[in-house]
């Protein structure tokens, strides 16, 4: 997901560019930009200023690019003219005037980075809907009522986990386009954690897991993080598991269990 900057960080960096910035007005409105006779720097200090304004200004135009992506550009003249003026003593805004355009500007900001999640998570649920319907048509898939599908990889013979009790296994995650987010198997590390605390689509289908056996899942968004999403996966997704029942452990009183990296992410869609 992209990260939309707060306005009390664009005041921020506003600030320290300004402090920092050399640059004149005549060559800020310059159409093509001109290379400044090369600096000869007296000491450290004096390097370490440029560094830090170039540094900061670097930055600066990575948070211009965002607020153009979500439809909130701004105009990088007007911010450098304020610039320019406020280190002149002839900045024409007070204080007042700044704080409540920056509050409003900063609701604008909000309003429309939450349009576009939530018209990104509407795409991509929408993908997952269309992956859901094709992948249930395949043969060994079983779709149970709450819509989770799963086909068996390797059947064995064996106990079954409830939900109350902890399971070790070894997994890998993707997306519905192939992206991997999460593997045990690629840590070369199984993942041991208590069945009930992980996504519904995990409590489910791994119920149907005696040991030894691998399934591969494909679980709807709303049995995994619904329209939040969580760390590199985007709202609305449908994920892909293949993953294999290692051990069950009946649950102990006040025994803490190590969880899996994947649950860093499912706390969080679980605690709904």
């Amino acid at each position: 997901m992209k990260k939309v900057f707060k306005v009390s960080l664009l005041a921020a960096a506003v600030v320290l560019t300004a402090a920092c910035n050399g640059k004149t007005e005549a060559e800020t409105n310059a159409a093509e930009p001109v290379a400044d006779k090369a600096i000869e720097f007296k000491d450290v200090q004096e390097k370490a200023a440029y560094a830090i304004g170039s540094s900061f200004s670097g930055q600066f135009n990575v948070m211009l690019e965002k607020q153009a992506e979500i439809g909130m550009p701004l105009n990088k003249e007007l911010v450098l003219k304020g610039i320019t003026d406020t280190l002149n003593g002839s900045g024409q805004l007070t204080d007042e005037e700044i704080q409540s355009t920056l509050t409003a500007y900063g609701e604008q900001v909000q309003a429309a980075a939450e349009k576009q999640l939530k018209e990104e998570a509407a795409k991509v649920a929408e993908e997952g809907k269309k992956f859901l319907e094709e992948n249930a048509k395949k043969e060994g898939v079983t779709v149970t009522d709450t819509g989770l599908q799963y086909s068996v990889i390797t059947k064995a013979d064996g106990p079954k986990p409830t939900a109350e009790d902890t399971v070790t296994v070894h997994y890998v995650g993707t997306l519905i386009d192939g992206t991997e987010f999460d593997s045990s198997v690629k840590r070369g590390q199984p993942a041991t954690f208590p069945l009930n605390q992980v996504i519904p689509g995990w409590t489910e289908g791994l119920q149907l897991m005696s040991v030894g056996e691998k399934y591969k899942f494909v679980i709807p968004a709303d049995l995994a993080y619904g329209d939040q999403g969580a760390g590199t996966i985007p709202a609305g997704s449908t994920l892909l598991f293949d993953v294999e029942l290692l051990s069950i452990k009946a649950p102990e009183a006040d025994t803490p269990a190590e969880m899996p990296a994947e649950q860093e992410h499912t706390e969080a869609a679980t605690a709904e």
